[in-house]
């Protein structure tokens, strides 16, 4: 169990607050570069509630990026090829499989099964099967763990993303990079723990997918922009020198110190990590995104200079090629400096319409950028620690949608039933297709997976038990999988 503790007598004497801890902080930041011996002071307090904490067992990953793409792509189109819908093309379900069956916006009483227009080919040695839009994923086939028996429980976007992100379709509640930074902490210094990065059009959870919920806020993901400044507020206002911001920041520190010490609140504790992350990141941030020292190699494999021909409809318009491929590239160097969790947001896959031309679009934006981040932890050496996942929040019905008012049957609606995920490095035994949905895609016949085992089997690649990462709130022991959840020992290498 890993529950904050109120700071003891011995904790006291090895706080900044006894000049111990100073010294050593303002060592080490001395060492990296952050302080000069003349801005120098240290900060007040060690209470650092994103210190390194054991995991429960030997770990298979460090770090973990996942990206989310959210309105759920079709699996059909995508990953999950099905020959026998489109001999089915244009013909009803039978009523009793649609008569308890709930949808967003389609017409069940005449809604008919659509095909796909895209062509499916086997890739790597592991055969395994992907769209035409995906070549460059086949080209790592063997690198992943595609998952065809994926089902949810919710058939919304928002609910259907705080499920996945969260563990369960509720408000407040930490998500799993929450999870993961309050459980084992952060090895980097001068970076979140956790970290946030968007494109597209914006999900319809927001901010909410990247909460900590109950937890301190210390746990929650931190935003970072993809122009300008990396994080708002963070630059130092023209005119301050360093030495004065860090007197001030040491005011404000033992402040804080003396408030923690009266009331034991870990949101106080959160509060001084805070402050003094910041101050470090004044420095770490911006050498972060200054992508200079890339290679033209590696700017070329991740594509950040290719120009779409599509305006791209829902998925954000052609500028979102440059921000998702730069914000793959960002993910790879947050986890070289030791990022616990980063998390790509990009919206919108939400094809109710114009399937095929917005599908082809996000598609193709995605591809390459994903591809060559495998390829590239993985040259590096770093694919065994790092865990790449990509879901959405549920899959897309095989059948068309015909809402009212619409003429035309061009996308599908949302599907809960049925859905693909892929995971790749950070201990997945890769090459492997595992569940297989029915004959149209509807549904799991073979190995399903609920999102709460998946959880359970990301937090077990960490090193950490899911039944016994849990936090009291109150008066009952909250975890990542809520009632649920079973590890998949299929999937680890």
């Amino acid at each position: 169990m890993h529950k904050l503790i109120e700071q003891n007598r011995r904790e006291f004497l090895t706080t900044a607050a006894s000049g111990l801890g100073a010294v050593a902080l303002a060592g080490a930041m001395e060492a990296d570069g952050l302080l000069t011996s003349t801005a120098a002071a240290s900060p007040v307090g060690d209470i650092n509630p994103l210190a390194i904490k054991p995991p429960h067992f030997a770990p298979k990953a460090k770090s973990c990026i996942f990206i989310f793409m959210a309105g759920a792509p079709s699996h059909i189109d995508l990953f999950d090829p099905k020959p026998k819908l489109n001999e089915l093309h244009g013909q009803k379900l039978p009523e009793s499989m649609v008569k308890n069956v709930r949808f967003a916006f389609l017409k069940k009483d005449t809604a008919t099964l659509m095909g796909s227009k895209r062509t499916f080919t086997p890739y790597g040695e592991c055969g395994m099967e992907l769209c035409d839009l995906l070549p460059h994923l086949g080209s790592v086939a063997d690198d992943l763990l595609l998952v065809r028996g994926m089902h949810t429980d919710q058939f919304n976007h928002h609910p259907g993303q705080l499920l996945m992100q969260c563990g369960r379709a509720a408000f407040g509640l930490p998500c799993m990079g929450s999870w993961l930074t309050y459980g084992l902490g952060s090895e980097s210094k001068n970076l979140p723990g956790y970290v946030v990065l968007t494109a597209g059009r914006g999900s319809s959870g927001g901010a909410t997918l990247w909460q900590s919920g109950f937890l301190p806020s210390v746990y929650s993901g931190v935003l970072f922009r993809n122009q300008g400044e990396p994080v708002l507020n963070l630059k130092t206002p023209e005119g301050i020198p360093q030495a004065l911001q860090r007197k001030g920041l040491d005011v404000l520190g033992r402040a804080n110190q003396a408030r923690f010490e009266e009331m034991h609140d870990p949101e106080i504790a959160s509060r001084i990590a805070s402050y003094e992350l910041a101050f470090r990141m004044q420095a770490a941030a911006p050498e972060l995104i200054d992508l200079s020292n890339e290679t033209q190699a590696t700017v070329d494999a991740y594509g950040l200079e290719r120009k779409p021909e599509s305006k791209g409809g829902r998925g954000g318009g052609p500028d979102q090629y440059r921000a998702f491929a730069n914000n793959c590239l960002l993910a790879r160097r947050m986890v070289e400096r030791g990022v616990r969790f980063v998390n790509i947001i990009h919206a919108s896959w939400d094809h109710h319409s114009n399937l095929d031309t917005e599908l082809e679009f996000n598609a193709g934006m995605a591809d390459q950028p994903v591809a060559a981040l495998i390829k590239d932890l993985k040259q590096r050496g770093l694919l065994d620690e790092t865990l790449v996942v990509w879901a959405g929040e549920f899959g897309r019905t095989p059948l068309g949608e015909n809402r009212d008012g619409r003429d035309m049957v061009t996308g599908r609606d949302h599907h809960p039933f049925g859905f693909s995920i892929f995971l790749a490095g950070g201990g997945i035994k890769g090459g492997q297709v595992y569940g297989e949905t029915d004959e149209i895609g509807w549904a799991p016949v073979k190995d399903p997976v609920h999102i709460n085992d998946f959880q359970a089997t990301l937090l077990h690649l960490f090193g950490m038990d899911h039944l016994r990462l849990t936090h009291r709130f109150q008066g009952r022991d909250f975890r990542l999988t809520d009632v649920g959840g079973n590890v998949i020992d299929a999937w680890l290498a």
